[in-house]
């Protein structure tokens, strides 16, 4: 027995169909039905032929003409109505594919969306399921008609003159081979290096057309962005190989399917050797009417393949997905007793990478301190930052907010807990009152009002046309980086959590921005614990505590004064930061 296929790709869709399952068996029934019906009409066209040739009971012509008639258009009634049942289905399996994703997708851990790319995963909701949907609707049915119509085909050609038929059937086998050398084992692997060269690209040119308002203004071009271009030129080259690898085999196949006719003559010549009679016409001429048929069967089931091996690497894509694990719910009701934040002995790293991110770090945060981290690109500050409001699980050690294991706190109540900023704010295409509310669905207008000013945004606001109702990007209506940076801001402000983690918040902001965020900033961390991220080192000299970080590990802690002191990479970091402050065109 040959080996089992341990990805049953039906049985999945079944489960998604639901009640609805039975609709996809009918459709398929039905559709079968419509083949067969399909080809009645060629066997009624060999009794006109037979009729006519003969010069029989020439009135029954009528009759079988009218049959053949009635044969086509029940087969076409009877396939809409199993198109009308995969369609009803697809779209059910469809909907329910794309809830269990979202529902799915709401319980992950925040970190899988840094490491996979909200591109991929958006792809995968969209395309991956459209696909599923393509397939349950329209291939399915045609996959069916493609398995029977061979079948009815091998009766009709053999049934009347076998040896024509064989000889018709020669190029049909030769194609059929050439075909299946096409759709081998290693045509599955080809579609998943095919998508997933898709899914690179289209992250990574999400990530280029973040970044085109730099590229433009430095007069680069997409050379600047190494890895797009790179993944533009692998795809390419991968493509090439694969079409000139299927060169051969497909030239085989149109060739074959296409040669029908050749060996219709030849069979021709074989039948009338020994002399022309009426039989040999009668065949000669049902066979010419017939054999085209085997070509538009066999293109059938060369893209009805294709379409199950991309519907079966798209549910392999979902899967894949519903395959993450979420984090585990605290298993207890346990709350914290204050802001503090404790790591003890915390180390991680990423999926597939060499060396851990972070390594055996060990820092304790008082309720109330502000705090921040710094260190050279790479070094771990982020991600230290998200395993402390647990976007991952440590590998190792543990992390106690208020004395209580992050692990042990449910994510509701961990996330009343934190308020985010980062570099890259987002805003959705709603009206700043809703922006802003998401922070706290049932706050209002006023308490939206009062965030905002704590937030240093009125100038914001009074220049919009419709204040804090005006919609981001309807009628031309857009924020600069620095007052979406704001906005965000009042979300947290908002929210009033009593941990606050600002994550290269003055990145992208202009000096006028810089001095209204800062401001923002020195209102909204009162009486919080704060934990800043940053580059620009002028940012946090005040900070009650500076954590250095290194290749993963905390290498130094202390206020700016000792950690300058200590002569070690802060006081290395602040002297170069200083000086590239200091420099001058023309200096």
């Amino acid at each position: 027995m040959g080996k089992k296929n341990e990805f049953d790709h039906m049985k999945l869709i079944r489960e998604y169909a639901g009640g609805h399952k039975h609709l996809i068996t009918i459709g398929r029934c039905l559709a079968a039905v419509s083949a067969v019906m399909t080809l009645i009409p060629y066997y009624m066209l060999w009794k006109i032929i037979r009729t006519a040739v003969n010069g029989e009971e020439l009135e029954k012509i009528s009759s079988y003409a009218w049959f053949a008639v009635a044969m086509i258009v029940g087969a076409l009634l009877v396939y809409i109505v199993a198109l009308l049942c995969t369609h009803v289905a697809a779209f059910r399996v469809q909907a329910n594919m794309r809830s269990s994703l979202m529902r799915r997708i709401i319980t992950l851990p925040l970190g899988v969306f840094d490491e996979d790319g909200t591109g991929k995963i958006r792809r995968t909701v969209n395309d991956s399921t459209t696909a599923t949907e393509t397939f349950i609707a329209h291939n399915l049915a045609d996959k069916t008609v493609a398995t029977v119509t061979p079948i009815g085909l091998l009766v009709l050609v053999l049934a009347f003159n076998w040896k024509i038929g064989l000889i018709c059937l020669i190029p049909a086998f030769i194609g059929f081979i050439c075909m299946m050398s096409m759709m081998g084992k290693g045509m599955q692997q080809k579609m998943k290096e095919y998508q997933d060269a898709l899914d690179t690209m289209s992250s990574e040119a999400t990530e280029y057309v973040r970044g085109v308002p730099v590229v433009k203004t430095f007069g680069q071009t997409v050379h600047s962005f190494k890895r797009f271009k790179e993944c533009i030129d692998g795809y390419g080259k991968w493509t090439t190989d694969y079409t000139l690898m299927l060169r051969l085999p497909m030239m085989g196949f149109m060739t074959c399917i296409n040669a029908i006719f050749a060996f219709i003559v030849i069979a021709a010549y074989v039948v009338t050797k020994d002399g022309i009679t009426n039989a040999a016409i009668l065949n000669v001429m049902y066979y010419i009417i017939v054999t085209p048929l085997v070509t538009i069967a066999l293109t059938k089931i060369a893209y009805s393949g294709e379409a199950e091996m991309t519907l079966i690497d798209a549910l392999k894509r979902v899967e894949t997905i519903m395959a993450i694990k979420p984090l585990d719910e605290g298993s207890s009701d346990k709350k914290p007793s204050d802001n503090g934040i404790e790591l003890r002995n915390v180390s991680y790293r990423y999926e597939d990478a060499t060396r851990d991110a972070i390594e055996k770090v060990s820092i304790s945060i008082a309720s109330g301190e502000h705090v921040a981290l710094v260190g050279p690109s790479g070094s771990g500050k982020t991600t230290l930052a998200e395993l402390m409001v647990r976007f991952f699980d440590v590998a190792e050690g543990e992390i106690l907010i208020g004395g209580v294991n992050v692990k042990d706190i449910s994510s509701a109540e961990l996330m009343k807990q934190v308020s985010f900023v980062f570099q890259d704010s987002r805003l959705i295409k709603k009206s700043i009152l809703e922006n802003v509310r998401m922070a706290k669905p049932a706050a209002t207008e006023d308490e939206v009002l009062d965030a905002l000013k704590k937030a240093q945004c009125m100038d914001i606001i009074e220049k919009l046309p419709d204040g804090i109702h005006t919609v981001i990007g309807e009628k031309g209506t857009y924020l600069s980086g620095g007052e979406q940076q704001r906005i965000t801001i009042a979300r947290a402000v908002l929210k009033d959590a009593p941990i606050l983690i600002l994550d290269e918040a003055t990145a992208f902001a202009d000096p006028d921005n810089e001095t209204k965020v800062q401001a923002a900033f020195e209102e909204l961390s009162k009486n919080k614990t704060l934990i800043m991220i940053a580059h620009r080192l002028s940012t946090v000299m005040n900070a009650d505590r500076i954590f250095v970080m290194d290749n993963g590990k905390c290498t130094e802690a202390g206020t700016h004064e000792e950690l300058m002191n200590m002569n070690g990479l802060y006081k290395r970091m602040f002297d170069e930061y200083t000086r590239s402050i200091e420099w001058k065109v023309g200096a």
